[in-house]
């Protein structure tokens, strides 16, 4: 009996719809935050800049005293603090990050002086009020909210803690992640193979992948195609937070993963996707388990893996921003798909312009195709190809999520 495959976009808002977000939280030290999910919002501990200081090495002066020759009153270094002191025509000598006296509202730099010498510097007639002063807590103050719950942290994250002093923060905990392959004809890439015989790449292709996004996966084994073994090791499975499987989900009779864990009690959310190359997908939940079966084909794996896995991690994993986002280029050659179906067209997205990888014409079991790309197009169900020069939505592989749904169809 043919399976009846959903609607792509029905099959992302029932998986996103289900995948309920962690509310596992835990402290950890600033230097293990990169990557992590912040789990509350993080407000500013002390002004940024916390006084008013200088930009430039130059002169700390009145704006009034523009034209005028002043005597340097002394020397103010960063580090320093020195109480307001001037008399009538007299400035400060400043460096970069020194503390400004509250007598002066104004910097001028060095290079910009008509002339300094013997403590007299002569000022040019026209000096803009406040340039190169920055003023305490211009960049944010005390009591802002500097980061919001499910952001992300980055290294740029972690500068702006530092500078507040943070050096412990509350994140949510990783997500538990499983990772399985299927089929007797897989062998480990240690292990010899005969022409029989396949290595099993798909674990290792996900593992890495997972990892260069920000999650920990383990790699546990490839199970027999036997159907008693197949739900007795799944059945072990349900301390993980996500099970992410690669192959036998189709309709070939030695498939046993879907049987096996519908037998684990999985309430199935679909089975099957009306999209190509990526047909055999299947997602549910088991108990507490977040159940995501991969095609067993290389290609279709590792596009499944992007397209509907990593966002649904991410929304696990307390993401806010978990949906897709995409970016317009020029098509640079023209390529046909099929319509009556989602299709994903592997390309390279490079300044501005995406070229469909080998034409749009390769198959499902290829490897090195998904190397030779970086980004991916998605048709709707109408379209039968592209022309060169029309404008597209692109998705980066290696892209930035967005908070709210975004239109990827072309």
């Amino acid at each position: 009996m043919a399976k009846n495959y959903v609607d792509f976009n029905e099959a992302v808002e029932s998986a996103l719809t289900n995948a309920e977000a962690s509310t596992l939280k835990e402290i950890i030290g600033l230097e293990k935050a990169l990557g992590r999910v912040f789990s509350q919002d993080v407000t500013c501990q002390k002004n940024l800049p916390s006084f008013n200081n200088s930009a430039m090495d130059g002169f700390a002066i009145k704006a009034s005293d523009a034209g005028s020759t002043l005597h340097v009153k002394e020397v103010i270094y960063a580090g320093e603090v020195k109480e307001a002191s001037l008399s009538e025509g007299e400035c400060y000598k400043i460096m970069t990050g020194a503390q400004v006296p509250s007598d002066v509202d104004t910097i001028i730099p060095i290079e910009n002086v008509l002339k300094f010498e013997n403590d007299e510097v002569t000022l040019p007639e026209t000096v803009r009020k406040g340039d190169a002063l920055r003023l305490k807590g211009e960049e944010t103050k005390e009591g802002e909210r500097l980061f919001e719950e499910g952001e992300e942290i980055t290294a740029r994250t972690i500068a702006v803690l530092a500078s507040q002093g943070i050096v412990s923060i509350e994140v949510y905990k990783k997500l538990s992640i499983a990772v399985v392959s299927t089929g007797n004809e897989l062998k480990e890439p240690w292990e010899n193979a005969s022409e029989d015989e396949i290595y099993n790449c798909n674990s290792y292709a996900i593992i890495s992948t997972l990892q260069a996004k920000g999650f920990d996966a383990s790699y546990i084994k490839v199970i027999p195609d036997n159907l008693d073994e197949t739900i007795s090791f799944v059945s072990d499975l349900k301390s993980y937070d996500i099970i992410i499987t690669s192959g036998g989900i189709s309709m070939g009779d030695a498939d046993f993963v879907g049987r096996a864990f519908e037998a684990n009690g999985l309430e199935t959310l679909f089975d099957g996707v009306n999209i190509k190359p990526g047909r055999p997908i299947m997602m549910g939940r088991m108990e507490k388990t977040f159940v995501i079966c991969l095609p067993g084909n290389p290609l279709t794996a590792m596009v499944n893996l992007y397209l509907f896995a990593i966002p649904i991690m991410r929304k696990i994993q307390g993401h806010t921003a978990h949906h897709h986002n995409t970016e317009l280029a020029h098509n640079t050659a023209e390529f046909k798909t099929k319509s009556g179906r989602v299709n994903v067209v592997l390309g390279t997205l490079q300044a501005g312009e995406f070229t469909a990888t080998r034409g749009n014409r390769y198959g499902s079991g290829m490897i090195t195709v998904i190397e030779e790309s970086n980004a991916m197009l998605l048709t709707s169900a109408t379209s039968n190809g592209c022309v060169v020069g029309k404008s597209v939505k692109v998705v980066r592989l290696d892209g930035a999520y967005t908070k709210e749904s975004v239109d990827i169809f072309n």
